[in-house]
């Protein structure tokens, strides 16, 4: 597996960044079953730079937390039983790997909610990354079902970790 880790914004709010997402991304790999090696790309930025992605690419006017942009189109979200026949371009030529996609987290967000949330950086960190790792399997939340069934997902990625909301 390979995650490219870039911190565009250097926030330092005393978690180790590389080795969470590395936790939270194979533990949500493993949930869903993944049958391959894969490729991610977690890019840390401020709320102003978030904010300018979110307008350009949802043209939504405000920083978010998280966003995802997955590689590949499922027929059926967690579903990678189609992906080599139907989208070998999603694959690395060289390493092979599953290229999921990116995933771009504001730090700003991740230390507002998890002040408001009353739990740590760690457990808000990891959970959008496990969020995003849903997204990124072809997940979402559109409506109250898909919504409940992504929240189900998250807390047991993350329960699996032994990242509570008390952590």
């Amino acid at each position: 597996m390979t995650i490219n880790l870039e911190e565009e914004y250097q926030l330092d709010l005393g978690i180790p960044y590389y080795e969470i997402a590395q936790r939270v991304v194979n533990g949500a790999l493993d949930y869903q079953q993944c049958p391959y090696e894969c490729e991610v790309n977690i890019i840390l930025v401020d709320n102003e730079k978030i904010h300018n992605i979110n307008l350009e690419c949802r043209e939504i006017d405000r920083p978010t937390d998280v966003l995802s942009f997955p590689m590949a189109e499922y027929e059926e979200a967690g579903d990678f039983s189609l992906l080599e026949e139907e989208q070998p371009e999603c694959f690395h030529p060289e390493s092979g790997e599953l290229m999921l996609g990116d995933i771009i987290i504001s730090l700003d967000k991740v230390k507002e909610q998890a002040q408001n949330y009353g739990h740590s950086y760690i457990r808000e960190y990891a959970f959008l990354i496990a969020h995003s790792m849903l997204h990124l399997c072809g997940y979402d939340h559109m409506t109250n079902e898909e919504a409940a069934e992504m929240e189900q997902k998250q807390e047991l990625i993350l329960g699996s970790l032994g990242i509570t909301r008390e952590a």
